[in-house]
């Protein structure tokens, strides 16, 4: 991708979550879109078939950061010096998300809800997959990892839907009660 598409893409993305943060996904039209990015609908659509269309590749852009193979330093947090294992990958997935709550909001709020925790399962496999791997149990592994992955997915619905939670403590909720994690002693401190 040269860089006039690469600024297109930008414009198109940066227009499609600002009106996120004011109504919800099945209200934002085209059109809207069209108008916030400065571009023509030509444009548009040579980038993107459909609203839809966009909004998946809105999610994948956040996924592929999100889900990236290297803790980083953020402006929110800094990973970088952390051992990599599944509290800090949790947690810095929750930070991401937690940073694009306003308009996370907004879709899950709607019918976009379900084609976002589609997106957004997809890539939790990739971050379960190994450690459910190392579990010894008696259940099949692929239940052990749908599990996980929907009781994470389902956890930050729940969070999105409930201020006044860091994502450490989201993390600590999470993990306290996850299927690969039961009758392991976390070393969290309680909440005050």
């Amino acid at each position: 991708m040269d860089r006039r598409q690469q600024k297109t893409r930008k414009a198109v993305f940066e227009a499609f979550t600002a009106l996120l943060e004011r109504k919800p996904y099945s209200k934002i039209s085209v059109q809207e879109i069209i108008d916030g990015a400065n571009i023509g609908r030509s444009t548009f659509y040579a980038h993107f078939e459909t609203k839809d269309e966009l909004l998946k590749e809105l999610c994948k852009e956040i996924f592929d950061h999100v889900f990236s193979e290297h803790l980083e330093r953020e402006t929110t947090h800094d990973f970088s010096a952390r051992k990599k294992d599944l509290e800090a990958e949790v947690t810095h997935v929750l930070y991401h998300l937690g940073d694009n709550r306003i308009y996370l909001r907004s879709i899950l709020s709607c019918e976009s809800g379900e084609m976002f925790m589609q997106y957004f399962k997809a890539y939790l496999v990739t971050l379960f997959q190994s450690e459910v791997e190392q579990q010894p149990t008696d259940v099949p592994k692929d239940y052990l990892l749908n599990r996980m992955v929907c009781d994470f997915a389902e956890t930050v619905r729940w969070w999105m839907a409930n201020d006044g939670y860091s994502a450490e403590e989201v993390s600590r909720f999470f993990l306290s009660a996850a299927p690969c994690r039961q009758g392991k002693q976390a070393a969290y401190a309680p909440r005050p």
